[in-house]
């Protein structure tokens, strides 16, 4: 359930007998022929999938964050690391302030990094659980793409969901474009083109709903081990 769908009436009888909330995180960025909001909608996707199994409230979703060196494409908008942090350390404490104890949050961009506050403030509250999850780096994700033999990259066919989808895609592959760690964003514009990191641009609708269901087996049990 998310909290556009309920009242705070609904949210206070909800405390009386669970503790858990997804905190979907990611950013507005340029994603190749994909939505600016990719880094959102999957984390979104696989909490609200997760919601529909476990009955645990979804939070909304963390719009922005950390892609500096995007600014060259039009519809990124970025946020410091600091700003970043902070506003996800406010989130936090909000609601562990309304009673919520256990709180996954699913990042689905790489440039956020965990806010160290959030280790302290785990520290300071009885009974506080705190796990950020990125799909990405997540080791079922690896084995996937291991079995299948599709190299994960940005805006390339990992992230090409149809829900993630907003036009036409291009068949085949694209060169991998190394692009180094302190690359402007001048850089990152001149040396991706479109935007993508290379490989596949997409792969058959099949072998995403497969990669979708593994993701959320995996969501299903690190919330079972909170």
């Amino acid at each position: 359930m998310e909290f556009a769908e309920l009242s705070w009436m609904d949210v206070e009888d909800y405390l009386q007998r669970d503790d858990r909330v997804i905190l979907p995180v990611g950013t507005t960025e340029q994603h190749g022929y994909l939505s600016l909001l990719t880094d959102v909608r999957i984390p979104m996707a696989l909490a609200n999938a997760a919601s529909v199994r476990t009955q645990a409230l979804v939070a909304p979703p963390l719009n922005f964050g950390v892609s500096p060196y995007f600014m060259d494409f039009p519809g990124t908008l970025s946020l410091s690391e600091a700003t970043f942090h902070q506003v996800v350390y406010e989130l936090v404490m909000d609601l562990v302030e309304h009673g919520f104890r256990r709180i996954l949050i699913l990042n689905g961009h790489s440039g956020n990094t965990r806010p160290p506050q959030l280790d302290s403030l785990q520290d300071e509250v009885d009974g506080l659980r705190i796990v950020w999850y990125e799909w990405y780096n997540a080791p079922a994700a690896e084995a996937f793409m291991a079995r299948e033999g599709l190299p994960l990259e940005h805006a390339n066919w990992c992230e090409a969901f149809p829900f993630t989808r907003v036009g036409a895609l291009p068949q085949g592959e694209k060169k991998r474009v190394n692009l180094p760690f302190d690359a402007t964003a001048e850089t990152a514009r001149a040396l991706l083109g479109d935007g993508s990191f290379g490989g596949p641009y997409q792969a058959p609708d099949e072998t995403m709903a497969r990669l979708f269901d593994t993701l959320l087996a995996d969501v299903l049990d690190v919330m079972e081990s909170m």
